[in-house]
């Protein structure tokens, strides 16, 4: 998932943009109807009748993590849609979609100790789609110094024979990790906001206008080398033939925080070596023994269960439908990736934008409200692989692109909105424009009951990694929301850290409640929001 965008600060700007953060101007309102009667009632429900911290924990505690193609991201699944009918839910289904690469995994054990000189737990998690040990394995330590003129060649002449039982350290550690003087967890600024406000539209053919901010809190990799040993098949296939224990990966992160998100092939021909995410404090203590000649001995036992697929994953589908006779085969959707990666519980991401989603769906459906157009739910698998349960979807519904162009379907014409939610738990601020200058006055107008609480920022930017980014794609109006960051990028973004003590339950309710409130405002507008301009064509190269 991707990170809210911080801008730099302007000086100059203060004066300029202070403007972008008070409340919309009257005839903006008066413009766009507003119904603020119902968004009262659906404040009133998501804040003190809230199910979405339960609903988290069922994701989380129950059902978490949810890697792709995992039996933990299936049972969610079917827990997510019987609940959903238990609310009175229509259409509800685990839509399945085409894959060629679902092969299931799941670790099922993990212990890995120091035993000598001295026996200590080393900080680590498993990579995602590696090979287990036979057992437990023990051995010694090889480490690989950073050398960029080696090759493959010359790798493999100088550990041939010598790598048998061993765990091969392929990074060196780039010195100490830097004191951190500021707290990991931030809200946006007002400063920031209006630097946010301020952006101006991308000249033709420029950058997508905006960029994830805030650091992810890890560390340099050491020196590079010509080529990646721990991706190289080549090298890798060395490696499991020479018998090694396992390859160790120094993991980003700090202060026990392991950052996992580089799975392994997935591929069941690809190299079978145990491989491991060591944290950054653990692995330079055994690096410098080892530098020292102390005989260091590791103990690691992995247990890991690769299931097989057959070509389809899902989605999780379900409907509030549309009642206006004109309106209702027309199409509202909200949504957020369901899966997760596997070394926490995949809390906010995007166990969080899930749950606010489902929460959503269940207040408009406990107020009994009667949109015009139908309301859609939309949980996306296989995002953390290339948002591939989304893109199924659009594709089969909406359209796709080609080396051709844009081809639609008729489906595409009934479309209204997508809103997406997949940056953490933090408070929704604002949103994404995606660079559609026409919705600027709609969503100021929705906004404005939620101005008091500190939504009020439009921001003409783009904001990608995630699954609005299928929709935008093929011509439909896709948003995602500005949110605070809090400790996303750089605590639990695809860590070992992403677990639900750090939701924050205020926040949850509070979003939950602009989410119901923009499905139900998209759902009754008279015409559907308007999409950006086609692109031009690109010109013809002169003779």
């Amino acid at each position: 998932m991707s990170h809210a965008f911080v801008p730099r600060f302007v000086p100059a700007l203060r004066a300029a943009v202070a403007l972008a953060l008070v409340a919309p101007a009257a005839p903006l309102l008066a413009q766009e109807k507003v119904d603020v009667a119902t968004i009262e009632k659906i404040k009133s429900e998501a804040m003190d009748r809230s199910q979405v911290m339960d609903i988290m924990s069922w994701l989380t505690d129950v059902y978490g993590p949810r890697l792709a193609w995992s039996p933990n991201l299936t049972k969610a699944g079917n827990w997510a849609a019987t609940t959903m009918k238990s609310w009175g839910l229509s259409n509800v289904a685990l839509e399945p979609w085409s894959t060629p690469a679902g092969l299931g995994w799941e670790n099922q054990r993990f212990t890995f100790v120091s035993t000598a000189p001295n026996f200590f737990q080393v900080l680590s998690a498993p990579r995602a789609w590696s090979a287990g040990t036979k057992g437990k394995v023990a051995g010694g330590v090889v480490i690989v110094p950073t050398d960029t003129a080696m090759t493959l060649e010359s790798f493999k002449a100088k550990y041939a024979g010598k790598i048998k039982g061993k765990f091969m350290m392929l990074t060196a550690p780039n010195g100490l990790p830097s004191q951190k003087f500021t707290a990991d967890a931030v809200r946006l600024t007002d400063e920031q906001l209006a630097q946010m406000a301020a952006i101006a539209p991308p000249a033709p053919g420029g950058g997508r206008g905006g960029a994830p901010g805030g650091g992810r809190g890890g560390f340099g990799a050491g020196g590079l080398r010509r080529f990646n040993l721990t991706t190289d098949t080549f090298a890798l296939r060395f490696m499991e033939q020479q018998g090694v224990a396992a390859v160790l990966m120094l993991a980003r992160g700090s202060d026990g925080t392991i950052f996992t998100d580089n799975g392994a092939k997935r591929d069941m021909k690809a190299p079978q070596v145990p491989m491991v995410h060591v944290s950054y404090e653990s692995y330079g203590r055994i690096w410098r023994m080892a530098e020292k000649n102390v005989p260091v001995q590791l103990e690691l036992e992995m247990q890991n269960r690769f299931i097989p697929a057959d070509s389809t994953s899902f989605n999780v589908i379900a409907e509030i439908p549309g009642t206006d006779p004109a309106l209702k085969d027309e199409v509202v959707m909200i949504g957020g990736h369901f899966d997760s990666w596997h070394a926490g519980t995949g809390a906010t991401d995007n166990g969080a934008g899930s749950a606010t989603m489902m929460e959503a769906m269940r207040i408009l459906k406990a107020l009994d409200l009667k949109p015009r157009r139908t309301i859609r739910i939309g949980l996306w698998t296989a995002e953390e692989e290339g948002l591939m349960g989304s893109r199924a979807y659009v594709a089969k519904h909406y359209g796709a692109r080609d080396s051709t162009g844009l081809h639609v379907t008729p489906e595409q014409a009934k479309f209204a909105a997508y809103f997406n939610l997949d940056n953490g738990s933090g408070k929704i601020r604002g949103v994404y424009q995606q660079l559609n200058t026409a919705v600027a006055p709609i969503f100021q107008a929705w906004m404005a009951p939620f101005n008091a609480g500190g939504m009020k920022t439009l921001t003409i930017s783009t904001t990608g990694g995630t699954d609005h980014l299928t929709f935008d794609g093929v011509g439909l109006p896709g948003f995602q929301f500005i949110q605070d960051g809090l400790d996303y990028g750089t605590r639990t973004h695809h860590t070992n850290m992403d677990v639900y003590e750090k939701i924050q339950p205020e926040d949850m309710k509070w979003n939950a409640a602009v989410l119901a409130a923009f499905a139900w405002q998209a759902a009754q507008r008279d015409e559907k929001l308007p999409r950006k301009p086609a692109p031009a064509p690109a010109a013809r190269p002169t003779p």
